[in-house]
């Protein structure tokens, strides 16, 4: 378990929705977006607050998470990148520098791996806006 909401965001409903399932399946509270825009607004009104994110890294339209990763490096709370292009690792994923799961992986890996990126980090320490 953590303190704290997971943060989801990624374009493709199917994947969301595994991923929602298996965070329910733990007993875990979520926060699902699709775009840029909608997780920097949940990061903010989040309650209880962020406190792990699992990114999409490439969310269409030639969107990328990197800034929620900026804002959520910046508030000192962890994340994953879940992303189906690692073949072609492109710069985006190199300058994130996060752990990087590929897909296709089962969402209980997934949510697995952002657990353990949780724990790793210790106690993250929320930097007000």
């Amino acid at each position: 378990m953590i303190d704290g909401t997971i943060l989801l965001v990624e374009d493709e409903p199917l994947i969301l929705l595994d991923l929602e399932f298996a965070i329910e399946d733990i007993g875990s509270q979520f926060v699902s977006t699709s775009s840029v825009a909608q997780a920097l607004a949940a990061i903010e009104r989040a309650d209880p607050p962020i406190g792990v994110a699992i990114l999409d890294v490439n969310l269409g339209r030639g969107q990328t998470c990197e800034p929620v990763a900026d804002e959520l490096r910046r508030r000192g709370i962890p994340f994953i990148l879940h992303s189906g292009d690692l073949d072609r690792r492109d710069e985006t994923i190199r300058r994130l520098g996060a752990r990087i799961i590929a897909k296709p992986t089962s969402a209980e890996r997934v949510v697995d791996e952002a657990f353990a990126e949780y724990r790793q980090s210790g106690d993250p320490v929320t930097v007000p806006p």
